[in-house]
């Protein structure tokens, strides 16, 4: 094993957050010096962050815990402006209300997570860059700004390269101007040296750290610095953080506590030691105990991730929850999932009954009808311990009799690691 890192640069590299940097022995040589501020943008394009969104953020505490001042800036702003960045299609264009609740509500949830991983409140900065953005003259802005951006270059990076084909938009090509001001407008107010953002944003951050250096002189291209993380993939193809149900969202009203944690604790096992290193702060030579388990023990790493991650996102206390619920479905211990994703079914439908295909599909257990006869049909669908392999079954009260617990609760399982909580209203 490689020597524990004592530079967070050295931190970063060890855990998997380097992709590419602007000047990676500059860097190195200025988070060793000193205490640097950087920063990290976050679009409110919706009211939640996604576990999709999170890898920066894990960075931004890392810097932050080895004693680097933090900004973390809300794009108010750029939010109003497409960015073509990553994307097939314009994204759509919210209005200022929606940008603005959004803001407030993805601000709060950085500002919980980063508490939550230890960061000191105090020396960070949470700033929304619609403060100066939404103050701009056009006119002025294209002349002070626009003059020192080259289109030729802006189409030689990959993302507008992407767009041209499809078809690129005036006001996705403005993005990339907005985004380099920001980092101008931070390195000149806050004194920031370094952006940091997933590889996707490798074009803008280059750009901004350019137009510090052609505002400010050519000694400023030695002084700021860009760095970037790998866009990470699970070993199985799936995208980050996306299940039959849609994306894993931090708002606990999107996405159940239950459903995070369930995520994490069944992740392919060649992932779970990548995994550990991104998305939790355990220290390394811990790491390496926990992903050199074998067998059926990979599970007590798969729950060390899950447990660690979701206390990141919603504490101690519900992490434990989620725990203890995860033990009781394993068991078949319905009353012990309190915390569990529920459906409440209504008395009165169940004289009639539903019919268990549907109900597979609207607790997302199965992602369509299809999936739930294929479920069923394979014996992985199961109420309370009994298997239901009957595509035409209903569940009426003598059903819900017949396999209720003792609180009168029901257990619907889709295969062994995923389940419901059903309840009677």
């Amino acid at each position: 094993m490689a020597a524990l890192a004592t530079n967070a640069f050295d931190v970063l590299m060890q855990r998997g957050f380097f992709k590419q940097c602007t000047d990676q022995i500059g860097l190195q040589a200025a988070l060793d010096k000193q205490k640097i501020t950087f920063y990290c943008g976050f679009d409110p394009t919706g009211p939640s962050l996604h576990i999709g969104h999170l890898v920066p953020v894990f960075a931004m505490a890392h810097l932050a815990r080895a004693g680097h001042r933090p900004i973390a800036l809300v794009g108010g702003g750029t939010a109003r402006i497409p960015d073509p960045t990553g994307k097939t299609e314009m994204r759509k264009i919210l209005s200022k209300d929606e940008i603005q609740a959004n803001a407030d509500s993805i601000a709060s949830q950085l500002r919980s997570f980063l508490d939550n991983a230890g960061v000191d409140g105090d020396g960070m900065l949470m700033l929304n860059n619609a403060d100066w953005l939404n103050q701009l003259n056009y006119i002025d802005f294209l002349r002070d700004i626009g003059i020192h951006f080259s289109v030729n270059r802006m189409l030689s990076f990959e993302t507008y390269k992407m767009r041209m084909e499809r078809g690129l938009s005036f006001i996705e090509f403005n993005y990339q101007l907005l985004q380099s001001y920001d980092f101008h407008i931070l390195n000149k107010n806050h004194g920031c040296r370094l952006q940091i953002g997933g590889d996707d944003q490798w074009g803008n951050i280059v750009a901004g750290a350019d137009l510090i250096r052609r505002i400010d002189g050519e000694g400023k291209a030695d002084e700021v610095f860009g760095l970037t993380f790998p866009l990470v993939t699970r070993s199985d193809g799936k995208k980050m953080g996306k299940t039959e149900k849609g994306s894993l969202f931090l708002d606990r009203q999107q996405t159940p506590a239950l459903d995070i944690f369930q995520y994490w604790r069944n992740v392919p096992d060649v992932d779970v030691g990548r995994f550990l290193r991104i998305f939790t702060f355990l220290p390394l030579d811990e790491i390496v105990q926990l992903e050199s388990l074998a067998g059926n023990q990979i599970n007590l790493a798969k729950e060390r991730l899950a447990w660690h991650f979701t206390a990141l996102v919603h504490g101690k206390s519900v992490a434990d929850d989620c725990l203890a619920a995860a033990n009781a479905a394993f068991a078949g211990n319905v009353a012990g999932l309190e915390s569990a994703p529920t459906l409440e079914l209504d008395q009165a439908g169940l004289a009639a009954g539903f019919g268990l295909l549907d109900i597979l599909v609207q607790t997302g257990l199965a992602p369509s009808k299809a999936e739930a006869r294929r479920l069923m049909q394979q014996g992985g669908v199961s109420l309370g311990t009994s298997k239901q392999e009957d595509l035409q079954a209903v569940l009426n009260q003598e059903l819900w009799q017949a396999n209720a617990e003792e609180d009168g609760s029901l257990l619907l399982r889709a295969g062994k690691k995923r389940f419901y909580r059903l309840v009677k209203r």
